[in-house]
């Protein structure tokens, strides 16, 4: 099932491409749209399971849903580890 969640911290392509080359060994047609802020992201979804899988990856980049209890404290350092995810995305664009 083909399903959006709204993402924090993505700014560009280079964050896209990142989140494209994290997720695509999981999930079928990954796509980032750039033209909505807050950004969404949509993935072929099967399962609870995989919903916890995207959750989990998309965290690590430093890129959380909008909806997930965050500290300030965690809302910085996601948002650093974002920048560093954003500056590998652009150094692997194709």
């Amino acid at each position: 099932m083909r399903k959006s969640f709204t993402v924090l911290n993505i700014k560009c392509e280079g964050c896209a491409n990142s989140i494209k080359n994290a997720l695509s060994p999981h999930f079928e047609n990954v796509e980032v749209d750039l033209t909505k802020e807050p950004r969404i992201v949509t993935v072929d979804i099967e399962n609870s399971e995989d919903e916890e899988i995207l959750k989990a990856i998309l965290k690590k980049l430093g890129y959380p849903l909008i909806d997930e209890d965050l500290s300030k404290a965690q809302e910085l350092g996601l948002k650093t580890k974002s920048f560093i995810s954003c500056a590998v995305g652009k150094f692997t664009l194709k």
